[in-house]
């Protein structure tokens, strides 16, 4: 037969794309967090102003929404790969169980650490959370839906482009460098929150490399953000938790 091959399946986490596909997909961006403050203004007003808390939580969950659509659709157009497997999303993966345990220790880790140096104290979301209402949308987006947009984009699309061109280790840290900026202003730019994240993106950078799965990766990431979110509840006693 003459007519085209399809293309080979690629093996999960085989990285396929390139720095256009990269520069392409950033591109992207500015238009998806506009259109997504469009929808979101026009769901908060139709339910009525329900707080800042909820305004914040649905502009970024549609804005990763509408964002990693236009990854899929470049994997899909571009490559006819399927997005999942592309984004190196495997399950089981070796030492699952080790995995479990990662994420609290890390954040205990985090904890002390930040004591250690005197990090500020709070955070713009821990502002956010004046009630229950607020306090239940942050904590269940943000060992959710949180931890799996974030791991998707940087472990998933960017780590391993980075690693294919810097090597592992570089790899892994000029990951790790932006997803701690992008948090910069949730702590007014503490550099020893900004340290610390980057140790703790080289964490999820790390098991996303060791066990080839962005599931471990965000496991970790969403059991590290769940541990400080518990602790932030046993603080709140006047809210009755």
């Amino acid at each position: 037969m003459n007519g085209e091959q399809p293309p080979l399946p690629q093996p999960s986490g085989a990285v396929f794309w390139s720095w256009s596909d990269a520069a392409l997909f950033l591109g992207l961006l500015l238009p998806s967090g506009l259109l997504a403050l469009a929808i979101t203004r026009g769901i908060i007003g139709l339910a009525g102003n329900p707080g800042t808390a909820a305004y914040l939580l649905t502009f970024q969950f549609i804005g990763y929404g509408i964002w990693l659509t236009t990854l899929y659709l470049v994997l899909h157009f571009r490559y006819d790969q399927p997005f999942w497997r592309s984004m190196g999303w495997k399950l089981p993966w070796n030492g699952w169980i080790a995995t479990i345990f990662a994420g609290p220790a890390l954040a205990i880790g985090i904890g002390l650490a930040a004591a250690a140096l005197k990090a500020p104290p709070t955070s713009m979301l821990q502002d956010l959370m004046k009630d229950r209402t607020s306090i239940a949308l942050i904590g269940l987006f943000s060992f959710t839906l949180g931890p799996l947009c974030e791991e998707l984009v940087f472990r998933g699309f960017f780590q391993p482009l980075l690693i294919r061109q810097f090597g592992a280790v570089t790899g892994i840290f000029l990951c790790a460098a932006p997803f701690a900026l992008l948090h910069g202003p949730q702590y007014n730019w503490a550099w020893q929150v900004v340290a610390l994240l980057i140790f703790a993106g080289v964490v999820f950078g790390y098991t996303r490399w060791k066990t080839g799965s962005t599931a471990a990766s965000t496991l970790v990431h969403a059991a590290y953000n769940l541990t400080f979110f518990t602790g932030y509840l046993l603080q709140r006693k006047e809210l009755g938790f």
